[in-house]
């Protein structure tokens, strides 16, 4: 059975940092392509950012130079560092991971930026 269950959520303050996770069970991690996705309330869900088997990333323009994603694939485990953080970053973090048409997807976990 295939889990992945995020954490590192939480309350932060504008320009403050958090780093997520995301931890793969019951699957070859290391073959897929790991992505974090994000829904803010009332909004569609919109990728943040992924990682290629190869470590090859891709963010969005929004969070470019501020969130960076690695793996380490010993420990199946993605990872969403996020820095200088705005209030227009709260939403529900996701992290999927992919290999042609096969998704699975995370739980969520909650991220809000307010003073």
């Amino acid at each position: 059975q295939v889990q992945l269950v995020e954490s590192g959520g939480g309350l932060v303050q504008p320009g403050g940092s958090l780093r997520l996770s995301c931890a793969a069970s019951g699957i070859t991690f290391s073959i897929y392509v790991a992505a974090w996705y994000r829904q803010a309330p009332g909004k569609q869900r919109e990728l943040v950012g992924s990682i290629t088997r190869d470590r090859i990333t891709n963010y969005a323009d929004s969070v470019k130079g501020r969130f960076t994603i690695s793996r380490n694939n010993a420990e199946n485990t993605v990872y969403l560092q996020m820095n200088s953080l705005k209030p227009e970053d709260t939403a529900v973090y996701y992290c999927k991971l992919s290999l042609g048409r096969v998704e699975y997807w995370g739980q969520g976990t909650q991220v809000t930026v307010s003073s």
